[in-house]
């Protein structure tokens, strides 16, 4: 089980690192980006150099008993040396080089502290899961385990402070993104203080070796779970509410497209619907649609009708923007009338047509769209002549 949570916390933790690696490679030399990649990477690897059969393996093909040890504490002192950073690009200030390269430069000697102890030390007998609590009271080895396990608590106790803080004078996105990274810090603080127990048990004569074999994976693989999602909240958000944003529009330009389906299909004036696209191409693929229509539609269009029935609504009711969609609605309606009809107006010749009215923008199609949908309700337009005129003609 503790080996399923590590490789499933490390795949966690690698694909949020494959998220975030395209724009690593734009921007190569964003300190921030480096900090977070860096957090993710050896994240992933220290759960992946702590699952018993990778540690297994690394002793075997190295043939030095428990040199996975020093090699995953390595990596989680790397961790916590790229957390670090990565808190102190979030704070911003006037020193930030200077204090990332100090907080660098102190786990780079606590790095060098735990294969100077390990070298000094003696573990001839391979542990796989519990060498925290086995080897708690062998000289040097005591010391290099203590070591690891008070800097990573001292790292992710200040990230979960320094998140926690930071979130409370944010919104959004990156409030919830830091409030899990928080949370996910804490979890990481939950699993040095476990073993960290289970040593001082061990040197008290007791035998509480559970808590690092059990509760420590755990709240391990939890917090790696919630770094990751944290790390990736602030920067999916913005594009799920553009998703939305455009959802939203397509939905609503549906009544005018349906307006249009049959001149749409007649005219063969609509493009293939793109497959698997995002919102954003649907939206821009309707808006098409409906400007293909109402181009094809302006030879048809009465310009006496627009500006009448533009005229009665902002009698009515003064708003300019709903009069605008509501002529350009029962114009639209009149259109497709007569371009259908037995009688229809002929188009006029090339060169001489003129548009009705400038082209209608994005918001003018969706007010257009309401009008004939009956979400908004305005006066009835004036009844229209039987010598109609029409757009392009003398």
């Amino acid at each position: 089980m503790n080996s399923l949570i590590n490789y499933l916390s490390c795949a966690a933790l690698w694909l949020g690192l494959a998220v975030r690696a395209p724009d690593l490679l734009r921007h190569r030399h964003d300190p921030y980006l480096r900090a977070i990649c860096a957090v993710l990477g050896l994240a992933g690897l220290c759960f992946l150099l702590g699952a018993p059969p990778t540690v297994g393996a690394v002793n075997r093909l190295s043939g030095v008993p428990n040199l996975a040890a020093p090699v995953t504490y390595a990596a989680i002192t790397g961790y916590c040396a790229a957390s670090q950073v990565l808190v102190v690009h979030w704070r911003g200030g006037p020193r930030v080089r200077s204090t990332a390269r100090r907080w660098t430069l102190a786990y780079a000697v606590v790095v060098l502290g735990i294969a100077v102890t390990f070298a000094l030390g003696d573990a001839p007998v391979e542990r796989r899961t519990d060498l925290d609590t086995y080897y708690a009271t062998t000289p040097f080895i005591a010391q290099m385990i203590v070591l690891y396990l008070v800097a990573h608590l001292s790292a992710a106790t200040v990230t979960t402070v320094s998140a926690l803080r930071w979130a409370r004078q944010v919104h959004g996105g990156l409030r919830a993104g830091l409030t899990l990274i928080g949370a996910g810090s804490l979890c990481g603080a939950g699993y040095s203080a476990a073993k960290l127990v289970a040593v001082g048990a061990r040197w008290s004569g007791h035998d509480w070796s559970a808590l690092g074999t059990t509760v420590s994976p755990a709240a391990a693989g939890l917090g790696a779970l919630l770094v990751v999602v944290g790390v990736l909240v602030p920067l999916v958000t913005p594009r799920v509410s553009e998703w939305r944003r455009a959802g939203r529009a397509y939905a609503r330009l549906g009544p005018l497209e349906e307006t249009l389906d049959d001149l749409l299909v007649r005219r063969a004036l609509r493009l293939p619907r793109p497959r698997f696209a995002s919102p954003a191409t649907l939206l821009m693929w309707r808006r098409t649609s409906i400007h293909n229509a109402l181009g094809h539609l302006d030879a048809y269009c009465d310009r006496d009708l627009f500006d009448r029935t533009r005229a009665d609504t902002l009698a009515a009711t003064g708003d300019p923007e709903l009069a605008g969609a509501s002529a350009w609605a029962a114009v639209i309606v009149d259109a497709l009338r007569h371009e259908a009809g037995p009688g229809k107006v002929s188009p006029p010749a090339a060169g001489t047509g003129h548009l009705l009215a400038p082209s209608p923008d994005p918001a003018a199609l969706a007010r257009i769209s309401d009008v004939l949908a009956g979400a908004v309700r305005v006066p009835a337009a004036s009844t229209v002549p039987t010598g109609r005129t029409t757009a392009g003609t003398a």
